[in-house]
Protein backbone atom coordinates (compact mmCIF):
# COMPACT_ATOMS: atom_id res chain seq x y z
CA UNK A 1 0.00 0.00 0.00
CA UNK A 2 0.72 3.57 -0.51
CA UNK A 3 2.93 5.54 2.22
CA UNK A 4 1.40 8.46 0.69
CA UNK A 5 -2.86 6.41 0.63
CA UNK A 6 -4.62 8.72 3.72
CA UNK A 7 -3.17 11.86 1.37
CA UNK A 8 -4.15 10.29 -2.13
CA UNK A 9 -7.75 9.56 -0.82
CA UNK A 10 -8.63 12.93 0.49
CA UNK A 11 -7.33 14.35 -3.11
CA UNK A 12 -9.36 11.54 -4.47
CA UNK A 13 -12.65 12.48 -2.62
CA UNK A 14 -12.08 16.27 -3.66
CA UNK A 15 -11.35 15.58 -7.05
CA UNK A 16 -15.00 13.30 -7.05
CA UNK A 17 -16.41 16.77 -6.12
CA UNK A 18 -15.85 18.29 -9.51
CA UNK A 19 -18.29 16.38 -11.53
CA UNK A 20 -20.59 15.56 -8.47
CA UNK A 21 -21.50 19.71 -8.68
CA UNK A 22 -21.04 19.75 -12.22
CA UNK A 23 -17.71 22.11 -11.45
CA UNK A 24 -16.19 20.61 -14.70
CA UNK A 25 -17.20 18.17 -17.71
CA UNK A 26 -15.13 15.55 -18.62
CA UNK A 27 -11.61 15.40 -17.69
CA UNK A 28 -11.41 19.32 -16.65
CA UNK A 29 -10.60 20.62 -13.28
CA UNK A 30 -8.40 19.09 -10.62
CA UNK A 31 -7.59 18.95 -6.62
CA UNK A 32 -4.12 18.26 -4.84
CA UNK A 33 -3.30 18.53 -1.13
CA UNK A 34 0.11 18.31 0.72
CA UNK A 35 1.82 16.44 2.90
CA UNK A 36 4.00 19.57 4.50
CA UNK A 37 5.88 17.21 6.24
CA UNK A 38 7.01 14.66 3.94
CA UNK A 39 6.83 17.72 0.87
CA UNK A 40 4.80 15.90 -1.58
CA UNK A 41 1.84 17.03 -2.79
CA UNK A 42 -1.26 14.84 -4.55
CA UNK A 43 -3.29 15.46 -7.79
CA UNK A 44 -5.25 14.12 -9.67
CA UNK A 45 -3.68 12.69 -13.18
CA UNK A 46 -4.11 14.10 -16.24
CA UNK A 47 -6.63 14.04 -19.11
CA UNK A 48 -8.08 10.95 -16.79
CA UNK A 49 -12.52 10.91 -16.64
CA UNK A 50 -13.89 11.28 -13.72
CA UNK A 51 -15.84 8.26 -13.74
CA UNK A 52 -12.67 5.85 -14.61
CA UNK A 53 -10.44 7.95 -11.88
CA UNK A 54 -9.41 5.08 -8.76
CA UNK A 55 -7.55 6.44 -5.48
CA UNK A 56 -4.32 4.66 -6.90
CA UNK A 57 -4.26 6.58 -9.97
CA UNK A 58 -3.83 9.64 -7.71
CA UNK A 59 0.18 10.81 -8.58
CA UNK A 60 1.98 12.07 -5.98
CA UNK A 61 5.30 14.58 -6.95
CA UNK A 62 6.97 17.01 -5.00
CA UNK A 63 7.65 20.56 -4.87
CA UNK A 64 9.82 20.74 -7.89
CA UNK A 65 7.58 18.50 -9.70
CA UNK A 66 9.07 15.92 -10.02
CA UNK A 67 7.58 12.12 -10.01
CA UNK A 68 7.42 10.47 -6.11
CA UNK A 69 5.07 7.75 -6.71
CA UNK A 70 2.38 7.17 -9.33
CA UNK A 71 2.13 5.48 -13.40
CA UNK A 72 0.48 8.38 -14.94
CA UNK A 73 1.40 11.98 -15.87
CA UNK A 74 0.30 14.67 -13.15
CA UNK A 75 -1.98 17.18 -14.34
CA UNK A 76 -0.61 19.62 -16.96
CA UNK A 77 -1.63 22.46 -13.75
CA UNK A 78 0.59 20.80 -11.47
CA UNK A 79 3.36 23.46 -11.72
CA UNK A 80 0.77 26.16 -10.78
CA UNK A 81 -0.38 23.90 -7.62
CA UNK A 82 2.69 23.56 -6.35
CA UNK A 83 4.10 27.47 -6.83
CA UNK A 84 0.85 28.30 -4.71
CA UNK A 85 1.99 25.77 -1.94
CA UNK A 86 5.37 27.17 -1.90
CA UNK A 87 4.06 30.79 -1.68
CA UNK A 88 0.96 30.57 0.46
CA UNK A 89 2.38 28.46 3.09
CA UNK A 90 -0.60 27.47 5.23
CA UNK A 91 -2.84 26.13 2.58
CA UNK A 92 -3.19 22.48 2.37
CA UNK A 93 -5.06 22.15 -0.91
CA UNK A 94 -5.77 23.72 -3.79
CA UNK A 95 -8.75 23.24 -6.82
CA UNK A 96 -9.02 24.42 -10.51
CA UNK A 97 -12.36 23.94 -11.88
CA UNK A 98 -13.92 24.76 -15.68
CA UNK A 99 -17.31 26.32 -13.51
CA UNK A 100 -19.25 27.86 -16.14
CA UNK A 101 -20.04 31.28 -14.04
CA UNK A 102 -17.15 31.74 -12.36
CA UNK A 103 -15.05 30.83 -16.04
CA UNK A 104 -18.09 33.37 -17.54
CA UNK A 105 -16.41 36.71 -15.45
CA UNK A 106 -12.95 35.27 -15.91
CA UNK A 107 -13.59 35.75 -19.34
CA UNK A 108 -15.21 38.64 -19.36
CA UNK A 109 -11.88 39.92 -16.88
CA UNK A 110 -14.00 41.39 -14.09
CA UNK A 111 -14.41 41.05 -10.34
CA UNK A 112 -17.20 39.28 -8.92
CA UNK A 113 -18.69 42.43 -6.66
CA UNK A 114 -19.68 41.89 -3.28
CA UNK A 115 -23.92 42.18 -3.56
CA UNK A 116 -25.06 40.24 -1.25
CA UNK A 117 -24.81 38.24 2.28
CA UNK A 118 -24.15 34.91 0.44
CA UNK A 119 -20.67 36.74 -0.44
CA UNK A 120 -20.01 38.24 2.71
CA UNK A 121 -20.68 35.21 4.67
CA UNK A 122 -16.97 34.17 2.86
CA UNK A 123 -15.17 36.96 2.08
CA UNK A 124 -15.59 40.90 2.32
CA UNK A 125 -14.03 42.01 -0.51
CA UNK A 126 -14.74 41.24 -4.19
CA UNK A 127 -13.38 38.27 -5.88
CA UNK A 128 -10.12 39.10 -7.72
CA UNK A 129 -9.53 38.39 -11.53
CA UNK A 130 -5.92 38.58 -12.26
CA UNK A 131 -4.54 40.65 -15.78
CA UNK A 132 -4.32 39.28 -19.03
CA UNK A 133 -1.28 36.68 -19.18
CA UNK A 134 1.55 38.61 -21.45
CA UNK A 135 2.65 36.34 -24.77
CA UNK A 136 6.21 36.51 -22.74
CA UNK A 137 4.60 34.56 -20.06
CA UNK A 138 2.61 32.15 -22.61
CA UNK A 139 5.75 31.68 -24.20
CA UNK A 140 7.69 30.54 -21.05
CA UNK A 141 6.37 28.04 -18.47
CA UNK A 142 3.15 28.54 -19.05
CA UNK A 143 1.57 26.67 -15.63
CA UNK A 144 3.84 28.09 -14.04
CA UNK A 145 3.31 31.52 -15.17
CA UNK A 146 -0.28 31.11 -13.97
CA UNK A 147 0.49 30.77 -10.69
CA UNK A 148 2.52 34.25 -11.11
CA UNK A 149 -0.45 35.83 -11.66
CA UNK A 150 -1.73 34.84 -8.76
CA UNK A 151 1.15 36.00 -6.89
CA UNK A 152 1.59 38.86 -8.80
CA UNK A 153 -2.19 40.03 -8.27
CA UNK A 154 -2.06 39.59 -4.60
CA UNK A 155 1.20 40.97 -3.94
CA UNK A 156 0.15 44.46 -5.55
CA UNK A 157 -3.39 44.40 -4.42
CA UNK A 158 -1.69 43.18 -0.65
CA UNK A 159 -4.48 40.60 -0.73
CA UNK A 160 -4.33 37.72 2.42
CA UNK A 161 -4.15 34.37 0.77
CA UNK A 162 -5.77 33.51 3.94
CA UNK A 163 -8.49 35.57 3.71
CA UNK A 164 -9.23 35.45 0.02
CA UNK A 165 -9.46 32.03 -0.61
CA UNK A 166 -10.28 32.11 -4.67
CA UNK A 167 -9.47 33.97 -7.41
CA UNK A 168 -10.29 34.14 -11.38
CA UNK A 169 -7.29 33.87 -14.18
CA UNK A 170 -8.20 36.29 -16.20
CA UNK A 171 -9.79 34.24 -19.77
CA UNK A 172 -9.06 31.01 -18.04
CA UNK A 173 -10.82 30.01 -14.97
CA UNK A 174 -11.29 29.95 -11.43
CA UNK A 175 -8.60 28.73 -9.00
CA UNK A 176 -9.46 28.80 -4.62
CA UNK A 177 -7.48 26.96 -1.96
CA UNK A 178 -7.74 26.10 2.24
CA UNK A 179 -6.85 24.28 4.81
CA UNK A 180 -6.93 20.88 2.98
CA UNK A 181 -8.11 19.13 -0.46
CA UNK A 182 -11.70 19.17 1.12
CA UNK A 183 -11.93 23.27 1.71
CA UNK A 184 -10.36 23.88 -1.55
CA UNK A 185 -13.42 22.33 -3.30
CA UNK A 186 -15.79 23.81 -1.11
CA UNK A 187 -14.22 27.37 -2.31
CA UNK A 188 -14.86 26.51 -5.68
CA UNK A 189 -18.45 25.20 -5.04
CA UNK A 190 -18.97 28.83 -3.23
CA UNK A 191 -17.29 30.42 -5.37
CA UNK A 192 -19.86 29.20 -8.42
CA UNK A 193 -22.63 29.46 -6.16
CA UNK A 194 -21.56 33.16 -5.60
CA UNK A 195 -20.51 33.95 -9.42
CA UNK A 196 -24.16 33.15 -10.36
CA UNK A 197 -26.20 35.10 -8.11
CA UNK A 198 -23.61 38.25 -9.16
CA UNK A 199 -24.52 37.58 -12.64
CA UNK A 200 -28.23 37.09 -12.43
CA UNK A 201 -28.14 40.34 -9.88
CA UNK A 202 -26.90 42.54 -12.74
CA UNK A 203 -29.16 40.66 -15.24
CA UNK A 204 -32.22 42.16 -13.24
CA UNK A 205 -30.45 45.40 -12.23
CA UNK A 206 -27.77 46.57 -13.76
CA UNK A 207 -26.93 49.78 -11.59
CA UNK A 208 -27.00 46.98 -8.51
CA UNK A 209 -24.43 48.10 -6.08
CA UNK A 210 -21.82 46.32 -3.74
CA UNK A 211 -23.87 46.07 -0.53
CA UNK A 212 -23.23 48.60 2.67
CA UNK A 213 -20.01 47.56 4.92
CA UNK A 214 -21.61 47.33 7.90
CA UNK A 215 -23.83 44.32 6.91
CA UNK A 216 -20.95 43.05 5.11
CA UNK A 217 -19.11 42.83 8.49
CA UNK A 218 -21.92 41.09 10.19
CA UNK A 219 -22.23 38.47 7.85
CA UNK A 220 -18.55 37.92 7.73
CA UNK A 221 -17.47 38.41 11.36
CA UNK A 222 -20.34 35.95 12.74
CA UNK A 223 -18.98 33.31 10.95
CA UNK A 224 -14.81 34.17 10.96
CA UNK A 225 -12.83 35.85 13.76
CA UNK A 226 -12.93 35.67 17.31
CA UNK A 227 -16.18 36.51 17.79
CA UNK A 228 -18.11 34.06 15.50
CA UNK A 229 -20.87 32.73 16.69
CA UNK A 230 -22.42 31.21 13.65
CA UNK A 231 -22.46 27.11 13.75
CA UNK A 232 -21.44 24.46 16.19
CA UNK A 233 -17.88 25.73 16.71
CA UNK A 234 -14.91 22.82 16.82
Amino acid sequence: MSKYIYLKEQVYEANMEIPKEDLAIVTFGNVSGIDRTAGVVAIKPSGVPYHRLRVEDIVVVDLDNALVEGNLRPSSDTKTHTLLYKNFESIGGVCHTHSTYAVAWAQAIKSIPNLGTTHADHLTSSIPVTEIMSDDMIRRDYELETGNQILDLFTKQALSYEEIEMVLIACHGPFTWGKDPAKAIYNSIVLEEIAKMAYLTLQINPDADTIKQSLIDKHYYRKHGKDAYYGQGC
